[in-house]
């Protein structure tokens, strides 16, 4: 399943296509507009919408999430927990038009992309936080997560899970090391390559790869990866362009190098050891899948509660060790560290999971696509992809 999901169902236009369809104008909602009636105190439940395979469940009961069942047995909190977002944009397509109305969603809580929370956040359809209320939040968020350009603080967002886009190739099949984005261009690579078809997914390592400042990248940085890409695609050096079906290729042999995402690197690991995961010399993109409380949640301050809980060390690290995404809680490292477990051990020391001061340096958050921007770009990158 997907979780940094292709443009497409919108055909990139975003929210302003979305809008203009309805024939309705894109309404920012003022921060004082966006709470309803907060039913928590009296309504003991939360209703949680997320991605699939993105929580812990039960070995011998898959249906059972054991973090989930161990916040209830403490609150007294009932989650109702859905597994129904599959593409941000197909997403958003389905809670756009109440947000738009002023209507609520009957969600408390959801989990987006970062570059799909920036969209949330710019039109104001996301409620701000009571840190105040967050405790572990406010002291065990990772530092480097803190301030995304969209939303400054993490006032209206806090990170579920995180991760890298980087390059995974096969050492053993190549039969040497690689180290640097420029070298996925090697003759030796011709038709070995494939690249993320996502806009959002793909550009902001191709520019690092270009020695670009992705926290301020400009038009003429990404028009300059684009005509690379056009001529790399035109003498047939690049394979394809995938969603994350890339893991199937790069398993079979198919691919011997791509863009690719840390977490399903780790999980291919454990079947061919021969997979590698690298932090480019020039820089990976470091990105979040980010809660949010949707304007006029009925259950605020539980959401608020839920999400606190997962900023807990040890539930973070729990977390951690089922799903194998860069946690952003670092505390997390040492209860696994002292876990006693020689598994839950070697996830400690994964710097795919908890990335190193040497990884951490190469690691930026990109800044996102302006609205203003993204028709533009989306219509270049999907000409080049075929979208």
């Amino acid at each position: 399943m997907k979780r940094r999901s292709v443009l497409r169902g919108l055909g990139g236009a975003g929210a302003a296509g979305l809008l203009a369809a309805c024939g309705v104008k894109p309404a920012y909602v003022a921060e004082d507009e966006r709470a309803g009636r907060d039913l928590s105190a009296r309504e003991r439940s939360v209703t949680f919408a997320n991605w699939p395979l993105y929580i812990d469940t039960d070995d011998d009961d898959p249906g059972r999430r054991p973090t989930l069942d161990a916040f209830r047995k403490r609150t007294g909190i009932a989650v109702r927990y859905t597994e129904e977002i599959n593409d941000n944009d197909e997403f958003f397509g389905k809670v756009g038009p109440a947000l738009m109305n002023g209507q609520q969603t009957d969600r408390d809580l959801v989990v987006v992309s970062d570059w799909m929370a920036a969209r949330f956040v710019r039109l104001g359809w996301v409620q701000s936080m009571d840190r105040a209320a967050q405790p572990h939040v406010a002291r065990e968020l990772d530092p480097q997560l803190l301030k995304p350009a969209f939303d400054p603080g993490r006032l209206h967002s806090v990170p579920w899970q995180s991760g890298i886009t980087g390059i995974a190739y096969n050492r053993r099949r190549l039969g040497r090391e690689l180290r640097s984005t420029r070298q996925l261009w090697d003759a030796d690579l011709r038709g070995k390559v494939t690249l993320l078809s996502g806009l959002d997914e793909s550009i902001s390592l191709l520019m690092q790869g270009d020695g670009v400042d992705v926290t301020r990248w400009t038009a003429d940085d990404f028009h300059a990866v684009c005509d690379r890409i056009e001529e790399l695609v035109k003498r047939r050096h690049i394979r394809r362009f995938t969603g994350n079906d890339y893991i199937k290729d790069l398993a079979g042999g198919d691919v011997l190098a791509c863009q690719a995402y840390s977490g399903d690197v780790i999980q291919l690991q454990a079947d061919n050891p021969d997979i590698e995961f690298v932090v480019p010399e020039e820089g990976g993109e470091l990105w979040a899948e980010s809660l949010m409380i949707p304007n006029l949640a009925r259950h605020k301050t539980n959401a608020e509660k839920l999400i606190d809980y997962y900023y807990e060390p040890e539930v973070a690290a729990e977390l951690a060790a089922w799903v194998n995404y860069v946690c952003p809680v670092p505390a997390a490292q040492a209860v696994l560290a002292d876990s006693g477990d020689e598994e839950l051990v070697a996830l400690a020391e994964d710097p795919l999971i908890f990335p190193d001061a040497d990884m951490r340096g190469r690691l930026a958050i990109a800044r996102d696509i302006k609205a203003s921007e993204r028709r533009e770009f989306a219509k270049r990158w999907n000409g080049i992809v075929g979208l």
